[in-house]
């Protein structure tokens, strides 16, 4: 970013040039791991080329964001994953008629969401909504600059993949008729008094996305609970009357803060630095049932 900073006008005026007369190419990525908190594969493009991902996003997000439905929950403005939690609560309420009836969730995962987008069907999909031929050619550098599937590191992924998979939220919608229905990136969920119902729906859903979107389903993560027995979706264990943490998540909460602490008083970090990373998990309690949580970071803390 140094870098690009230093002559930044004259970067900025070559790129428009190469971007006039149709010859801009996108360039390599840089490749590394996080654990976040599963082993993660992330592809960071240059400077030049996020710069123009993020041009790219603000034009066409707009647009695409209208054509979504009002339960795609990720990656779009004033949603995120408490406000798709917050309605999946809404949702079992209304099923479960305020928890005097059986509420049935089928949820669903798909395998390598991300790396198994397929490039010609989504040009496809995109050629449906873009008629200009010149901005087709210029998403289709993008999109085959990363030999498969789409890197985890770019803006524009963000919104490929929610107009991909716009495809099977219509589907649900509209064909399976599907009233209580939530999706954030891969996890998605379907709720209904009618169990016969869900089990009837997993052999559709699976076919239409290998046919139409060649996705798989994660064949460990297709299931059918109860709320009242705690259904797990985006992060949270949600029943009947409340809901709470992942161990896992709450385990990797205070193994975090214990560390920052031990940084803390080895003058590694920050006393600001660590009230941020404090107040951030404590936010995170407020969206679920974490008195014990709370009690136990405040040891730490």
């Amino acid at each position: 970013m140094a870098e690009f900073s230093v002559n930044f006008m004259d970067n900025i005026l070559l790129l428009h040039q190469e971007l006039k007369e149709k010859e801009y190419q996108h360039g390599g990525y840089q490749a590394f791991r996080i654990n976040d908190p599963k082993p993660r594969d992330i592809h960071k493009a240059s400077v030049r080329d996020r710069l123009l991902h993020h041009a790219i996003y603000r034009i066409l997000y707009p647009f695409f964001d209208k054509t979504f439905i009002a339960d795609s929950y990720s990656c779009r403005n004033n949603k995120g994953t408490h406000k798709a939690i917050n309605k999946f609560k809404k949702c079992a309420n209304i099923v479960s008629k305020n928890n005097t009836r059986t509420c049935w969730i089928l949820k669903f995962d798909i395998k390598k969401f991300f790396a198994n987008i397929d490039h010609q069907i989504l040009l496809k999909i995109l050629a449906e909504y873009i008629p200009d031929k010149n901005i087709l050619n210029f998403l289709e550098n993008i999109i085959e600059s990363f030999p498969q599937g789409l890197p985890l590191g770019n803006l524009t992924s963000q919104l490929f993949v929610n107009i991909y998979m716009n495809k099977f939220d219509q589907f649900a919608k509209h064909k399976l008729k599907a009233k209580y229905y939530i999706r954030y990136a891969d996890d998605f969920a379907f709720l209904s008094e009618n169990k016969k119902w869900l089990e009837n729906q997993i052999p559709v859903v699976e076919s239409f996305l290998q046919d139409k979107l060649k996705l798989e389903l994660h064949p460990n993560k297709v299931f059918i609970k109860t709320l009242a027995t705690g259904v797990d979706f985006l992060g949270m264990i949600s029943f009947s009357n409340h809901r709470i943490l992942r161990t896992k998540t709450k385990r990797r909460i205070l193994k975090k803060l214990k560390s920052k602490k031990l940084n803390l008083q080895s003058n590694l970090i920050s006393k600001e630095t660590f009230d941020q990373s404090l107040q951030s998990y404590l936010g995170i309690l407020k969206h679920c049932d974490g008195y014990g949580v709370e009690r136990e970071i405040e040891k730490i803390s």
